[in-house]
């Protein structure tokens, strides 16, 4: 996929028009992204649109509209844009109760590097966390990370002849696994192109 420009993006007065029928596309777009690792694990699979939302939000908060502010939003979302070699995910550890979520995230330490996907026939990728800050301590992680999943040129020929596809965690603290399948799966040989 290829990265955002300036031309890409909208005005702040054309965005504040265009708004609600852009987020509500986006939304259900996300919501075909979404995998669910256990009860409390889910990923959300980023690509070009879902990007394009997050900048222009950005803009629209801070009111950002001089080119070298645009410029430097584009600069810190763009790499979390698939280049056609990867998945980019947001990990999400969702806890409602907060006593619950606080000695869950002391527990889960390291979970962002435990996430795997496996072709069928093929060693388990697994993920490249938080390359752009740490967001673990010794003591506790984060409810948020951001991954990467790199897959070579073998399993995405796999995938594209019906490989099964297979996801999921194996940290001592939380374990789960699941098929990935239809239009996720979908999407995600979509970013492999």
């Amino acid at each position: 996929m290829t990265a955002l420009t300036r031309a890409d993006l909208l005005s702040l007065e054309r965005y504040a028009v265009e708004r609600p029928a852009f987020r509500a596309r986006v939304i259900a777009h996300k919501k075909r992204r979404q995998l669910a690792l256990g009860a409390h694990l889910t990923l959300c699979f980023e690509d070009r649109l879902t990007i394009q939302y997050q900048v222009q939000e950005m803009l629209r908060i801070e009111r950002i509209f001089e080119p070298g502010g645009i410029d430097d939003e584009l600069a810190a979302y763009n790499p979390l844009i698939p280049d056609g070699r990867n998945w980019k995910a947001t990990l999400l550890l969702e806890y409602p109760d907060v006593d619950e979520r606080r000695a869950a995230l002391s527990v889960l330490v390291g979970i962002e590097t435990r996430v795997w996907f496996e072709v069928a026939g093929h060693a388990r990728v697994f993920a490249i966390a938080d390359e752009d800050l740490e967001r673990s301590r010794a003591d506790k992680t984060s409810s948020v990370h951001f991954l990467r999943f790199e897959l070579d040129a073998p399993m995405v020929g796999a995938l594209r002849t019906g490989a099964a596809l297979s996801a999921g965690v194996d940290h001592p603290a939380y374990a789960a696994a699941v098929e990935v399948g239809g239009g996720l799966r979908e999407a995600l040989l979509a970013d492999l192109a």
